[in-house]
């Protein structure tokens, strides 16, 4: 157990550096176990602070400091495990120290480390401080130069900014000198060193400039590269013509690495990646990989300006860059992919990740008040429900006065580190309308939910909406205030067609109804039938809504609403309710046979997108059905969700056969929209009919994985032998393995159809992976594709009756914490739900997060989720 309580950092301490930096002169001489790492900074006091000087330095031995060029010695500053202090430090000097640190060593995968032979940094969020001493905080702004000395063997020396010279030095060593000409915070730096090959493109910006594009990759991997290399260009021009943001240096840079905490860093000018989202070729990625390489590629991209140009004060400001960064992301790839089954595809992880998050003790404000460590706060409900408020923010306003918002923050805040009060400032400015209640957003925790009731006066014409919304306390948060909730609603008569309406005197097709209290009404006239109300069309906000509509309504608005979100969330709710009935012992055969009817004709419309199509076929998954029973019992809803299944593969049985047959792929792979969309469809159909227990689809599943042309066929077919079991699902296994050994990429994804295998026996499967020669627990993309995988989309399996799996999570997240906290944190999440569960479940998950509490040498990042996890509600 800890000893020491750590204590919270909290946005209301805040308070402005006592020192800035404005010039940094870094020389790295790189080696493996012993990099020597110079800093000459130019230090000045910040206003009137009269406090030491006190920077941040961790794992660094220490071999000297100097000011003024004068070599301090013991008594004149002080280094502990934390800190650099220097109690009479001058107000404006020059500050040279050199440190040793051990990148090798480094598994933590933050600051200075060693990947498959390479140097390479991860500075966000405190990893700078692990490389030198510095006022680790984003608000200190500085002009990096950096030079770079090592072994030749380390071919290329990379870092921020533009390359100023390089050559050959004795001894077999040569160096590279880089300058980055734009202030930023130590977050933002970045080195790379080592054998790397290169994709090469151009780019002639808006304004006719030449920027040179560079993709750095394994030896051999450079044609993997292409896709991104397309997909950089396509995001630099759409932000030129969306947003009027062309990049600003003379080359743009990407590395890509296998061992990374996260997906990718936005690093001016030198983004780092993981390299399962920048390599792909249609042999080894799948279409879910394009399309991810696509977003990411965009949003770390689109962070020069949302991220770097304009950066974060502090970080309980990060939804600043990253929400916004990722509505910047959504809208391009909707843009790319089509907007209606982009919109799904965002809305459908918002629920599986934010909403889950906002039921349990993690749940916290899209801008948190407090941390222990801001690792732990790179979240859901930053990213995803962070772009939700963007949206909404773009809906109430309309979209010229945002963008003329998001002109004048650009104008206002470059080069600067600012707020998320700023931010709404400018576009209360260019609009002159008051937008605090509008801030509620980012200080309230939680999911508003949302109920709508409608009543039609036939006589009048004449249709009353009420709207009602309320909001559960969350932990810290026992009352809530109401939001500002757009909802934008349509009508729709009984045929499914669009039904015109007057509000205010004014004829509309579909209108905005602003929920800004508790409750609201509104009436709509011209109404000239009973109307099928279709609401909060395209997701208008991140809420729960609930209506008085007859399951006869959700039908038409399935068969025929133009919102196409709406359509599937239609199917979504009429497939809910049956799954979550059956599963508390009211099965609805009749309503399950008609659901099936509603699919088939739904699947029969040629008109339809086959992405579309594919989204319909799918039905909630069990996590997300979890979320909406009081106390979840996993083994029902699966069982439930089955028997659906099963009954949507019998009745849909020629149907899907004649989609498997008629969508084979012909001709050259494309990763465009269309091409996903078929594929899609394709292996939605192969993936119901392995449900069909009458249906002898194991010799058909086989043979699409055999035959599959590309890798997203073949994780179609073995997806769906994994339905299937049995010694057919075995061969196809050790024929994958045995094909892709080689590929570390692919064998991932190997792991991770394991890892999902809903047969009895998979956590013995899972177990003995964890022995498989394969298997690298310190890399976190293996440690993801095995352990997250079989305790986030397994969930009949991880919640056993008898906690072997909440042990197996709990065994993994305390080994994993002893070199990787920052990952070992991120697996957490899994038992932290556990007052969702039915009783006897969650008792024995709170006792395997009493156990992983109890354990000595407990890092913050895991100490802080697992006792918020345990805290009582009226102390977390």
């Amino acid at each position: 157990m800890r000893t020491d309580t750590p204590q919270p950092i909290r946005l209301a301490d805040y308070r402005p550096p006592a020192f800035l930096v404005d010039e940094v002169h870094l020389t790295f001489d790189l080696k493996p176990d012993a990099t020597r790492v110079k800093a000459r900074l130019q230090v000045r006091r910040n206003g009137e602070h009269a406090e030491p000087l006190k920077f941040n330095g961790e794992r660094l031995r220490a071999i000297s400091v100097a000011v003024d060029g004068r070599l301090l010695a013991e008594g004149e500053r002080t280094i502990d495990g934390e800190f650099l202090t220097i109690p009479n430090a001058p107000d404006a000097f020059t500050l040279e120290t050199e440190v040793e640190i051990d990148p090798e060593a480094n598994k933590a995968l933050d600051g200075l480390y060693m990947s498959a032979g390479r140097f390479c940094t991860q500075c966000e969020a405190e990893g700078f401080r692990k490389i030198t001493f510095w006022p680790d905080r984003p608000d200190v702004l500085s002009r990096f130069t950096v030079r770079i000395e090592a072994d030749k063997g380390f071919h290329r020396l990379l870092a921020n900014g533009n390359l100023m010279e390089n050559g050959p030095l004795p001894g077999g060593r040569h160096y590279a000198v880089w300058n980055d000409p734009f202030p930023k915070p130590c977050y933002l730096f970045a080195l790379v060193a080592g054998e790397l090959d290169v994709l090469e493109d151009r780019l002639v910006t808006m304004t006719g400039r030449t920027v040179d594009l560079r993709i750095y990759v394994d030896p051999g991997m450079a044609p993997r590269a292409a896709y991104a290399m397309d997909a950089l260009k396509r995001a630099m021009k759409w932000d030129e013509d969306t947003f009027g943001r062309e990049y600003d240096l003379d080359l743009f840079m990407i590395v890509a690495v296998r061992d990374f905490n996260f997906g990718a860093m936005e690093n001016k000018g030198l983004n780092i990646f993981n390299s399962s989202l920048l390599l792909a070729d249609p042999a080894t990625a799948t279409d879910m990989d394009f399309e991810r390489i696509e977003s990411v590629v965009a949003h770390e991209y689109f962070h020069n300006w949302t991220g770097d140009r304009i950066t974060c004060r502090d970080w309980f400001q990060l939804c600043l860059k990253e929400g916004l960064t990722v509505f910047r992301d959504q809208s391009f790839s909707a843009d790319q992919r089509g907007h209606a089954v982009q919109r799904i595809k965002d809305v459908k992880q918002l629920r599986a990740r934010q909403f889950a998050e906002d039921q349990g003790p993690l749940a916290h404000p899209v801008r948190p008040s407090s941390y222990l460590k801001i690792d732990n706060f790179y979240t859901a409900t930053i990213y995803e429900k962070g772009a939700e408020v963007i949206r909404m923010l773009k809906t109430l306003i309309g979209p010229e006065a945002f963008r003329a918002g998001m002109d004048l923050y650009f104008k206002r805040w470059d080069g600067h580190a600012t707020t998320v009060e700023e931010f709404i400032r400018c576009f209360a400015e260019v609009t002159d309308r008051d937008l605090s209640a509008f801030f509620a957003w980012y200080e309230q925790a939680g999911t508003p939910n949302v109920s709508l009731s409608s009543r039609y006066d036939e006589a009048r014409r004449e249709l009353e909406l009420e709207l009602v919304q309320e909001t559960a306390p969350t932990p810290g948060q026992p009352t809530k205030r109401p939001l500002p909730i757009p909802v934008t609603v349509g009508l729709l008569d009984g045929d499914g067609r669009t039904q015109a309406f007057l509000r205010d005197g004014q004829a509309l097709d579909e209108t905005v109804i602003v929920l800004d209290g508790a409750r609201t009404k509104i009436r709509l006239t011209g109404v000239d039938e009973r109307p099928v109300v279709s609401a909060l069309r395209g997701f208008s906000a991140p809420v729960k809504l609930t209506s008085n509509a007859e399951a006869r309504d959700r039908y038409i608005l399935l068969a025929g609403d133009p919102d196409l979100f709406n359509r599937w969330e239609a199917g979504q709710e009429l497939a809910r309710a049956l799954i979550l009935g059956r599963a508390t012992g009211e099965a609805d055969e009749v309503g399950e046979e008609r659901y099936a009817e509603a699919v088939g004709r739904a699947l029969a419309d040629q008109a339809a997108d086959p992405a579309f199509k594919a989204l319909l076929l799918s039905l909630p998954s069990e996590p997300d059905l979890a979320l909406a029973m009081s106390l979840a019992d996993p083994a029902a809803i699966h069982e439930a969700r089955e028997a659906l299944r099963v009954r949507l593969a019998l009745h849909l049985s020629e149907e899907l056969k004649r989609l498997h047959a008629g969508l084979q792929e012909i001709g050259e792979f494309s990763p465009d929209a269309a091409g996903a969309g078929r594929r899609a469809l394709r292996n939605a159909a192969l993936d119901l009919m392995a449900a069909n227990p009458r249906s002898e689809v194991g010799e058909l599943a086989y043979g699409h994985y055999e035959a599959a042309a590309n890798m997203t066929d073949a994780i179609g077919g073995l997806s769906a032998l994994t339905v299937i079991g049995g010694e057919i699902y075995e061969q196809a296994l050790a024929d994958f393995y045995a094909r892709w050994k080689d590929e570390p990429l692919v064998i991932d994804k190997w792991f991770a159809v394991q890892a999902r295998d809903p047969d009895e026996g998979a956590l013995g499967r899972v177990l003995g992976l964890t022995a498989h020669p394969a298997f690298e627990a310190k890399n976190p993309n293996r440690l993801r594709a095995l352990v997250s995988t079989f305790a986030n989309f397994n969930p009949v399996r991880f919640h056993d009756p008898s906690g072997a799996g909440y042990r197996f999570l709990a065994d993994q997240i305390l080994a994993t914490d002893g070199f990787n906290p920052m990952t070992a944190a991120r697996l957490v999440e899994p038992l932290g739900g556990w007052r969702r569960y039915k009783p006897a479940l969650g008792a024995l998950m709170k006792a395997e997060l009493q156990r992983i509490l109890a354990a000595p040498g407990l890092s913050k990042n895991v100490f802080e989720l697992v006792s918020r996890a345990l805290a009582e509600d009226d102390e977390a």
